[in-house]
């Protein structure tokens, strides 16, 4: 027979007799005509079977551990809070983190009945330990649970109260029921009020020492030796799961359970407050310092907290009483939450009140936090770490794979986990090859996220679609070339330890509407097989003060994450000159800038700032561009070569004069409109693309620009002998 079975068979035994005496009890008040108005002088003492009754040996002669007697819930590798340690390389933990202090108006822990050192107690006995319950009020409470466990109880209350309405316990049945009754175990702040073990219906006036009691169902299940979470928590608490984690992340967990070792006996453990972008970081670092208390930390979403005082204190108290009956730490979620909402006071609020240990998810430090809390700043997984896990988990023969990927891609384990898998699964499978799964993949992976915040663009265009002089060419692809190779030059060369600023890449690309700014970043972004982004200025500016930054830091966060190539059309918008300020609006639209102006200096990915006036950017963000191409007025050589690259092969054109549509001043965005509009013309006409077509839609494109129209530079004579 398990440990566990034996301590089972004890734990039944205990109830069964501790049942008989309260059945024996209540016989004997019955006896007594009008004995349960008032406590009775000689009640009748416990047999010495309850009260001095333990449960068997168990089979190696030692106490076994709490909750792999009757833990079946979801931290059954955890310990009990009176055996909370921390891992054995570290010091004891103070006795008031093993056993986490109750609040000041929480009932001081009583002595429950003596058991010896090699037994392990029954649940009623630890339970009595735990919340600090008196004789009195464990027998109050045995009463309670005796309706749930046997069904001979409730008749008997109804005799022992001589009231056949009456098949229910009282305080006024207690207190002559038992023995050195106290008054005070009716108080809301002792135990059986406290901790909500008992439910009071009190209905109307009637007085509460009549009430009917009954427990509470996760008290009765304790008690049978079934521990698991109220059912009223669990829906809103999530267990964390228990992962490995790199030298650089288990820095803080290191650092983490020092400080929290050495917190002086008596005080409360602060909370640990984690920032960062990366919850799922956060998340795994949470767990290994919990489990290295000996604890299970449960997730619960700052969202479902109540915003009424007396729903939250409900939570609270259910929260402070799981923690007291097995070993778990409470994660907060808060990673959406700014500092400065309304939402966060009521956070605060509750965090100060959590008596456990706890952490709290938030993407920046909040300022004025409530209580004592210790904040630790949590990164994603070194770009070596990265690339090492991308190493173990693909083999020697990835290496080109690993390079590319660790490169573009800023991924915590779990998320190279997921896509290794998924792509050692699935190549061959439908042609592609290790490479193109591991990568579409990965692009996968990052692409729910950036899908909400901006305008994702299918890059089609190559570089022969691009026509810019030789010397802007070059340029762009400089810009490629860089983020192609900015692992090798900031890891393998070590420039990312000594420097903390400059390693972004960024391009201003200046010229007019039309002169191929977008096409220039569709020719990077499809270069190097990454996504491209056109961030949409209405959906990024808010009139609301704070909500700008809000959400760029969303942008800029899941754009690293993805390596996708962010795009900021007419960035004068955005990037433009910070005001003087004459009000709090002006305050507040400098700060934007400034922060916009730090992120883009700290982003590890491309942005690509397109303008088309570059005079009313900020000074301070043009010696922050790294690359400033300027796209020129298409001269006549250029708009011949767009032309010529106007229409699709498979389109049919009649003997289009190539050099007369070039001398018409047209961008190339023009000349783009142009031709898809007399293709469309010609679709009606017949399905030919001929030159008066296109010169009836170059009027066109000419009047809606405003330009002046020379009517002669559009009369068409068709040619003879192959000349007009």
């Amino acid at each position: 027979m398990s440990d566990y079975a034996q301590w089972l068979v004890s734990n039944e035994q205990y109830l069964a007799n501790a049942l008989a005496d309260l059945r024996e009890r209540l016989q004997r008040l019955a006896a007594q005509p009008g004995a349960a108005a008032a406590p009775a002088e000689n009640a009748v003492k416990p047999s010495a079977m309850v009260a001095t009754s333990k449960p068997s040996p168990t089979s190696n002669g030692k106490s076994l551990s709490w909750l792999s007697l009757i833990f079946n819930g979801h931290a059954q590798q955890a310990k009990p809070v009176a055996e909370v340690r921390p891992s054995a390389t570290a010091n004891p933990l103070p006795p008031s983190t093993a056993a986490p202090p109750a609040p000041a108006s929480a009932p001081a822990p009583a002595p429950a009945p003596a058991v010896s050192e090699d037994q392990v107690p029954p649940a009623l006995l630890l339970l009595a330990q735990r919340l600090g319950l008196s004789d009195f009020e464990r027998q109050v409470l045995l009463l309670c649970i005796g309706m749930e466990l046997d069904t001979r109880i409730p008749a008997l209350c109804a005799q022992a109260q001589h009231d056949p309405g009456k098949p229910w316990p009282t305080f006024a049945l207690a207190l002559s029921l038992f023995d050195q009754p106290s008054w005070d175990a009716l108080s809301p702040e002792r135990p059986l009020r406290y901790w909500r073990l008992l439910d009071i219906h009190q209905p109307g006036p009637q007085p509460l020492v009549s009430a009917a009691l009954s427990a509470d169902e996760r008290i009765v299940n304790f008690v049978k030796g079934l521990n698991h979470l109220d059912d009223r928590l669990a829906p809103l608490l999530t267990p964390l799961t228990n992962m490995e984690l790199p030298a650089s992340q288990q820095a803080v967990v290191d650092q983490l359970v020092e400080q929290l070792q050495h917190v002086p006996s008596g005080e409360l453990l602060p909370a640990v407050q984690l920032i960062g972008a990366d919850s799922a970081s956060k998340q795994a670092i949470a767990q290994a310092v919990a489990a290295a208390f000996g604890t299970q930390a449960l997730r619960l979403s700052a969202e479902l907290l109540p915003g009424a005082v007396a729903e939250q204190e409900t939570l609270l108290r259910l929260w402070h009483r799981e923690s007291k009956l097995m070993p778990t730490a409470l994660y907060l979620d808060a990673n959406d939450v700014d500092g400065g909402d309304a939402a966060a006071h009521l956070i605060k609020r509750f965090l100060s009140r959590v008596r456990s240990l706890s952490f709290i998810d938030t993407r920046e430090a909040w300022n004025g936090s409530a209580g004592n809390t210790l904040s630790r700043d949590v990164g994603k997984p070194t770009a070596v770490e990265q690339r090492e896990t991308w190493q173990h988990l693909l083999g020697d023969g990835a290496e080109a794979h690993i390079r590319r990927l660790a490169g573009h891609f800023d991924f915590n384990l779990d998320k190279i986990a997921q896509v290794a898998r998924t792509a050692l699964a699935t190549a061959g499978t439908d042609g592609s090859t290790l490479g193109d799964a591991l990568w579409h993949g990965a692009l996968a992976r990052t692409r729910p996220a950036l899908d909400q915040l901006a305008q994702r663009i299918e890059p089609k265009a190559g570089w022969d679609d691009l026509k810019l002089p030789e010397t802007e060419k070059s340029l762009l692809r400089q810009i490629s070339d860089q983020v192609a190779q900015r692992s090798t030059v900031y890891d393998d060369w070590g420039f990312r330890d000594r420097m903390n600023r400059g390693l972004s890449i960024s391009a201003l690309f200046a010229g007019e509407s039309g002169t191929g700014k977008t096409m220039a970043a569709e020719v990077i972004a499809h270069e190097l097989g990454l996504s491209l982004y056109r961030i949409d200025l209405s959906a990024v500016v808010s009139k609301y003060i704070g909500e700008t930054e809000k959400n760029l830091r969303k942008l800029f966060d899941a754009a690293e994450e993805g390596g996708a190539i962010l795009f900021f059309d007419e960035a004068d918008a955005l990037f433009g000159r910070r005001s003087e300020v004459k009000d709090s609006h002006d305050r507040y639209a400098n700060i934007e800038v400034n922060y916009l102006l730090q992120r883009l200096e700290s982003f590890r990915g491309l942005a690509v700032l397109a303008t088309n006036m570059k005079n009313a950017l900020d000074t301070a963000f043009m010696r922050r561009i790294r690359f400033i191409v300027n796209f020129p007025f298409p001269g006549v050589p250029q708009r011949q070569a767009i032309w010529s690259n106007a229409f699709p092969s498979k389109l049919a054109t009649a003997g289009l004069d190539i050099e007369r549509l070039a001398k018409l001043a047209l961008t190339g965005g023009s000349i783009q409109g142009i031709a898809l509009n007399a293709a469309f013309m010609a679709a009606k006409n017949g399905g030919q693309i001929t030159m008066p077509l296109v010169l009836e839609a170059a009027r066109s494109e000419l009047r809606k620009l405003e330009k002046p129209i020379n009517e002669a530079d559009f009369r068409w004579v068709e040619p003879v002998g192959g000349k007009q």
